[in-house]
């Protein structure tokens, strides 16, 4: 059993915009409703909405030993049929107003704005004992690649995050980042655990409705990626007076040392907490986080360690890198280390393929205390007429240079292509990244489009962009 609903009986657990209440006791006799109609362990799709509904179908299904595989419940349907196709799940969980969609599947529950429904597939995929949950890394594309999470994977990581957050049962998290989200779960996962109460909204950043319902029950904390943090900025967040608010997380990204620095420096002054994190949904969520006390001091650094894990940089030799300030690949170990992945049903009886340790992917170096700073992606770097050039930094030049802008870089070797939304500003961006790579204008071309294109989460998805120079 994952969370110990009982022992908050009476505590709330979940409040919506709505004034929906549900409280640990009711939650857990949910789960209990839930998976006697599920009939024991199996694989469920759950369509998830950021709703009291969504929240409740997956921690009775986690709880129960039904093993949920989170998606947006927008997904386009021919997606969202491939993954049916793909896997053959016994049931769904979906938003009510969508369970017509699926002709010929029986709902057998329904609860808070949800139906379960039968599917009736043929096969029926034998599951690996210690499988917990599948995720996927790429929002709304519908790959059927997934993150095969296990129970003590979860468990691990919730409590870690409980550890350095010092979470409490008097916490109040608001919903701030889609829950089929790794961060946006996480935030669910840790705060369950120690009894605080979620308030759940599927409204945006952007809308009045979120900030009445933020105010009116006394939000203590929310999560945000890069974009958040931007947009958040051009509301001008620092002037709104929120008395209740306790905590920022950051997370999904890099902020720009700019942005890094004036919320740390807005948190300092008015005793609130800002956290950077870093993570993975191949590391359940998190692997590092930067105390909130070495917010301003170390701006720009993604931190150390969580409790339980470890880092290490390892270079293009193999070798391990003992000395500050030299780049290598930053490697993870800890319990939160996920089992791998799978790409069809067949693959939900494999076990345990990392055994602990994630090569993540991301470059980075420590300083002389061994804080770690974020320098890059592994596979995000041009050569330019033989010069290696970080896609990443290029994007965090721009967006520290231009103030509020919305911008993203991609491209082939000797062709980088810096996409922005406003056309004022394409000449002086050009010749600002000329300026900085010392490189001839003629490999820098500047296309203006609508908008960046972002997942769920708010991450540029960079591929998409690839059909303007393809």
């Amino acid at each position: 059993m994952m969370w110990e609903l009982e022992k908050y009986h009476d505590c709330t657990a979940m409040v919506d915009e709505f004034g929906t209440a549900v409280t640990y006791g009711e939650l857990a006799a949910e789960g209990e409703c839930i998976s006697a109609a599920a009939g024991g362990r199996c694989l469920v799709f759950c369509l998830c909405t950021n709703t009291v509904g969504s929240i409740a179908g997956y921690v009775s299904f986690m709880n129960a030993g039904i093993v949920p595989v989170l998606l947006n419940a927008h997904l386009e349907r021919a997606l969202l049929d491939e993954l049916l196709a793909a896997y053959e799940p016994k049931y769904l969980w979906v938003p009510a107003e969508q369970a017509g969609d699926f002709g010929g599947m029986k709902s057998v529950y329904s609860a808070y704005g949800y139906s379960l429904l039968k599917t009736g597939y043929p096969t029926e995929y034998p599951l690996f004992p210690e499988l917990g949950l599948l995720l996927t890394t790429s929002g709304s594309t519908g790959s059927p690649k997934f993150v095969r999470q296990s129970y003590a994977n979860i468990l691990a990581n919730a409590r870690s995050i409980v550890q350095y957050l010092e979470l409490d049962e008097t916490e109040r998290p608001i919903t701030t980042l889609p829950m089929n989200y790794t961060y946006g779960l996480s935030i669910i996962n840790s705060h369950l655990l120690v009894g605080a109460t979620l308030l759940v909204t599927d409204k945006g950043l952007m809308q009045r409705e979120f900030w009445q319902f933020f105010k009116a029950q006394g939000a203590t904390s929310f999560g945000g990626v890069p974009y958040t943090y931007e947009m958040l900025e051009r509301l001008r967040f620092f002037r709104m007076d929120l008395p209740s608010l306790r905590t920022m997380t950051q997370a999904g990204g890099k902020l720009t040392p700019e942005l890094h620095k004036k919320f740390a420096e807005y948190a300092a002054e008015k005793g609130k907490k800002f956290v950077v994190m870093y993570g993975q949904c191949e590391a359940t969520a998190r692997m590092g986080y930067l105390p909130a006390d070495k917010a301003v001091e170390r701006c720009g650094s993604m931190g150390v360690a969580i409790p339980g894990g470890t880092f290490r940089l390892v270079g293009a030799g193999g070798e391990t890198i003992t000395e500050p300030y030299v780049t290598g690949e930053l490697v993870y170990e800890g319990p939160n280390v996920t089992l791998g992945y799978a790409e069809r049903g067949e693959d939900l009886i494999k076990g345990d393929e990392r055994h602990g340790m994630l090569e993540t992917g991301d470059m980075a170096q420590f300083d002389e205390d061994g804080y770690y700073y974020i320098v890059g992606r592994k596979k995000r770097f041009l050569k330019i007429y033989g010069n290696r050039v970080n896609l990443d930094e290029v994007d965090r030049l721009i967006k520290g240079q231009f103030g509020g802008i919305d911008c993203a870089s991609a491209g082939v070797d000797d062709h980088m292509y810096l996409f922005v939304t406003d056309a004022a500003l394409a000449d002086e961006v050009k010749g600002f990244i000329v300026a900085k790579t010392g490189l001839n204008h003629a490999a820098f071309q500047v296309i203006v489009i609508d908008e960046i294109p972002k997942n769920d989460a708010g991450k540029t998805l960079y591929k998409d962009l690839a059909k303007y120079y393809q």
